[in-house]
Parts: C-alpha cells; structure tokens; sequence
C-alpha cells in the first residue's frame, strides 16, 4: 500500500475512531487530541494514540506534514479526551537526541505495524527499532504533561 491509500484508509478508520471517542468508548491507546487551530483559531480534534513509555505519556508523529503537529508546536494547551473524561495537558516537544530511545522504546515494544507504519508514510527508511530511531529528525514527538 503506498503513503496516499494508507492516509485515506487512515482518515476513514479515524472518522470511525472520533465517532466511537465521543460516544464514550475507548479503546487501546487512542484518545481524541484537541487543538486550536494555529491560522483559523477553530478548535481542531483528532485520534491520536498517547503511548506510555518509561514513566511517562509520549504523543509520535506519524504522517509527514500532519496538521495536529504544528497546531500542537503553537499552542499552549491541548485537551486529551478517552471516552467520557477530558484533561487539558501541555506537549512538550522532545529534542531529537532525546526522540531517538523513545523511538526504539516504542517499536520494540509495540506490533511490528507501528514500525511498518512509519516506512509506509515516509517518514523513516526502516521499520526496525534502529531505522525508526535513525528518523528522529523526521518524526515530531511530544511529551505530554499536566497544563
């Protein structure tokens, strides 16, 4: 499959995702990031999976020029929502030298897909631990915290 059917499969599934998120049902990692948009000052929302790694809650960039990440690059807070409960947080960018362990913490333990995942949308070469950790520069990862 090539990066522009995974993105449209993608933002069917994620439609699927928003609609399940706002009727209460959550599931796996998957929580409904909302923004404010950077240009319209809308409140942007999108699925998002917040993956816990060590001690703490890690948001990855996984589609090249995706929206949420410059919106998130702007923005002071955020609001995490998983099913009926509802958070504000600050992301906090995590510098690349600090992205690469992460990287490799989160596609060692995680489906060979999330590796996969990173390869089919172009952002990493490799869909081992040390390819994706070799695409730092490339894949936005932000830390979330309490706002």
């Amino acid at each position: 499959m090539n990066a522009d059917s995974y993105r449209r499969l993608t933002n069917t599934i994620n439609k699927v995702i928003v609609g399940l998120q706002r009727r209460g049902v959550a599931f796996g990692p998957m929580q409904l990031l909302t923004v404010t948009g950077r240009k319209t000052g809308q409140a942007r929302t999108f699925p998002i999976a917040v993956n816990k790694l060590g001690d703490g809650r890690y948001i990855f960039q996984a589609f090249p020029k995706a929206a949420w990440v410059a919106n998130a690059r702007a923005a002071d807070t955020v609001t995490l929502t998983r099913g009926r409960k509802s958070s504000t947080a600050r992301l906090v960018e995590v510098p690349v030298d600090e992205r690469r362990p992460l990287l490799r913490e989160l596609v060692t333990s995680s489906p060979a897909s999330v590796g996969n995942r990173f390869v089919t949308t172009g952002l990493a070469e490799a869909a081992t631990p040390d390819g994706i950790a070799a695409a730092a520069h490339r894949i936005a990862v932000f830390r979330v915290e309490p706002a």
